[in-house]
């Protein structure tokens, strides 16, 4: 079976903080994958909100999640903190690309436990439509650490 293989981009957005919380945990006993990909929508709505937007509200346009890979790494458990990193990809006319390295320290050593990658389109919810990258977000995503 071939298997999804991601490379993180060096222009790295953001670095945020999401614990694992005991409701993510699946019958394994460890984070389900449901659950990775809600941290990787909360790890977007905090950057989102650090330049105080949301996805519903960037200088009036909206953003719609595309697409979404995920490559899993490893397993992680019920009080890990995870620390997400953002990086920027491709950015078209209408679209960009976000990319996540989600990671947790145990017994001092990093552990990566997933890499991630959304495709996300602009988009007008009160015209119905796709629409332009808004420039304050272009600016937003050229921003590198």
């Amino acid at each position: 079976m071939a298997r999804v293989k991601l490379e993180i981009p060096g222009n790295k957005i953001a670095v945020l903080s999401i614990p694992v919380r005991i409701t993510d945990i699946n019958y394994g006993n460890h984070l389900g994958n449901d659950a990775f990909v809600s941290i990787i929508h909360e790890a977007r709505m905090q950057w989102l909100h650090q330049h105080g937007y949301t996805e519903l509200n960037i200088e009036g346009t909206g953003l719609i999640l595309a697409d979404l890979i995920v490559e899993f790494k490893n397993e992680s458990f019920y009080g890990d903190l995870i620390e997400v990193t953002l990086a920027i990809g491709e950015i078209s006319k209408v679209s960009f690309e976000l990319y996540y390295e989600l990671c947790t320290k145990r017994d001092n050593k990093i552990i990566t436990l997933a890499l991630a990658k959304t495709g996300m389109v602009c988009y007008n919810y009160a015209l119905k439509k796709v629409t332009g990258v808004p420039e304050i977000l272009k600016t937003i995503l050229n921003k590198v650490l």
